[in-house]
């Protein structure tokens, strides 16, 4: 990837800081061309750069630039969420299988797995990440390859431990709860409900101009987990 101009600068995180400190609509009004200019442009920015080298890594990922497919939406929903402040002080660029169809069981978003690269008020993260119950994809198909593959899973795991984060959901008495480590073990794969593999960076790796060449060798890395988890004719 040829040496560009950053992508982001120290007022993206700024944006969303003060986006923390003031979160509500009359604020947001008042700011919107801030964000614009700082959150939304350089977002699509990144994803031009890295689309040609998602689409080498699998020419089906879906790079449209559609709010909900390629971006996250920073107006939050509500009405079930304990959070009811309007916004959320973070955005994603994600990117999963255009063939791959959402779950009309799950959760929006339970189908196929997703390379992804997130900001927030203090942190930069970039990884791979698939959520499902039991009815979807993430149930059906890749806990039961995962409960036969757990020498390959550890095998990934020994290659990645040292560089990335792992950690998995599982549901207790209704409610989310979060598992450090990787999951290796048969009984975990049946309680998963998601799981991502990431790295935290610090907000000045987002600054810097090769970032989106950063992103792209964590892509890279991470993209067997991703075919594990999405591919149907995966094979070890």
């Amino acid at each position: 990837m040829a040496r560009q101009n950053a992508v982001f600068t120290a007022e993206t995180f700024r944006f969303f800081r003060e986006l923390s400190q003031n979160n509500r609509k009359e604020w947001m009004d008042a700011n919107r061309e801030r964000y614009r200019a700082h959150v939304v442009e350089p977002f699509r920015v990144l994803l031009d750069r890295l689309g040609p080298v998602v689409l080498r890594l699998n020419p089906h990922f879906d790079i449209s630039g559609r709010t909900g497919t390629n971006f996250s939406r920073i107006n939050r929903d509500t009405r079930f969420a304990r959070d009811k402040s309007p916004y959320r002080t973070q955005m994603y660029l994600l990117f999963s299988d255009e063939r791959a169809q959402d779950d009309a069981s799950a959760a929006p978003g339970a189908g196929d797995g997703q390379l992804y690269v997130g900001l927030a008020t203090d942190a930069v993260t970039a990884g791979f990440r698939i959520y499902g119950d039991r009815k979807s994809w993430l149930g059906r198909m890749v806990a039961p390859r995962a409960a036969e593959q757990g020498r390959w899973l550890e095998r990934q795991a020994r290659r990645l431990r040292r560089k990335y984060e792992s950690y998995w959901y599982s549901m207790e008495k209704g409610e989310w709860k979060q598992n450090r480590g990787w999951p290796v073990q048969p009984e975990e794969w049946k309680r998963i409900r998601g799981w991502i593999v990431r790295r935290k960076m610090k907000p000045a790796a987002a600054t810097r101009a090769d970032f989106p060449g950063e992103v792209a060798r964590i892509f890279r890395e991470l993209l067997p987990l991703y075919r594990f988890t999405s591919s149907a004719d995966w094979k070890p």
